[in-house]
């Protein structure tokens, strides 16, 4: 699985201390200033402790404000300090923090926007001449992030059981939600859920039928039940049609079609051993699979020459179908590449 990438767009708040809490809000403006100015010089890890400092000195004077906290989350997240921002994440969810503020702002004499507390604003709308455009705006919710982000976090942690959890619940919430449906494929496919995987993957691909990785990705979960072999051959040419150079959809076509080969020449040696007929048929039958093999290997040692496996396989193939000069030639080129990796 590909890692996954958090953004880093935090969160602005700002409060007022009575006269009497004087050293409090000395300690919270010492303590979100450090914070600040350690996020935007790039040193999360300082960042972080100092939003959670703030964030701890509101709640002990009875204005908790869950937003420091999620600024800390995030400087923790792209710090890579997984289990630290996973739990603040995991709090903020439970708690149904949005993130969302309402903001009061006008326009002076100058044109200028000014910002206010929801006070100030209603006394000056009321009474003030000095001031037009007055305007009470709220921000968008933050809350599809928090899913989106810990999902990543659960993903990218290997905590594949707790991202299928978190993204049914955030799916459930925000139905058109496109991160999450998008991990919640890599989230099922980790998980070892194949069948939601495999439903997932044609559900996109009922509405991008020429996503070629889609393709393929189905592909894989079908032609892990050999009952739906033939479906997953279908799969791979459709990844290969659509992306002529896909050297992996190559690779499960040659092998699928080939299928257990250990299984094989073992069920034809003891076949020989009772029924020379019976074996002479399933050596056909090998052979035949080999053949239809034959030009999707061709295919993938096309786009990658120098791929070991691809020319091994090809050898294989042609010593099977009885194209000795060919085999001969794959032979050469293997010991080549095999050369090379000695070096």
């Amino acid at each position: 699985m590909k890692k996954l990438i958090l953004g880093i767009a935090i969160l602005a708040s700002s409060f007022t201390f009575a006269q009497k809490d004087k050293d409090a809000s000395a300690k919270f403006d010492a303590a979100n200033k450090a914070a600040m100015d350690a996020f935007n010089a790039k040193n999360y890890a300082v960042a972080a402790p100092k939003f959670l400092e703030a964030y701890e000195i509101l709640k002990a004077n009875g204005k908790a404000d869950e937003t420091y906290k999620y600024n800390a989350a995030i400087s923790y997240a792209v710090n890579n300090n997984i289990p630290e921002a996973t739990k603040l994440y995991e709090q903020l969810i439970a708690a149904n923090y949005t993130g969302e503020q309402v903001t009061y702002t006008a326009k002076n004499k100058k044109g200028e926007t000014e910002p206010f507390d929801k006070t100030m604003w209603t006394t000056l709308k009321g009474k003030s001449k000095d001031y037009t455009d007055f305007k009470e705006e709220k921000t968008p919710s933050v809350e599809p992030e928090l899913y989106e982000t810990l999902a990543t976090l659960y993903l990218n942690s290997k905590q594949n059981d707790k991202a299928v959890a978190l993204i049914e619940k955030g799916l459930a919430k925000f139905p058109n939600n496109a991160k999450l449906k998008d991990f919640q494929g890599t989230a099922y496919y980790a998980s070892g859920n194949n069948d939601k995987f495999a439903t997932v993957i044609k559900e996109q691909l009922a509405k991008d039928p020429n996503n070629a990785e889609n393709w393929y990705n189905l592909g894989v979960i079908q032609s892990k039940n050999p009952a739906s072999a033939a479906e997953a051959e279908v799969s791979f040419k459709k990844a290969i049609e659509l992306k002529p150079d896909f050297s992996n959809a190559y690779l499960n076509l040659v092998y699928g079609i080939i299928g257990d080969e250990d299984a094989a020449v073992k069920k034809i040696n003891e076949t020989n051993r009772t029924d020379k007929v019976a074996g002479t048929k399933l050596i056909e039958e090998r052979r035949a699979r080999f053949a239809k093999a034959l030009p999707y290997a061709e295919s993938w040692y096309k786009v990658q020459p120098e791929n070991i496996d691809a020319v091994s396989t090809l050898k294989d193939i042609y010593t099977i179908t009885k194209n000795t000069e060919k085999a001969a030639a794959m032979k050469a080129k293997l010991a080549e590449l095999e050369a090379k990796q000695t070096k």
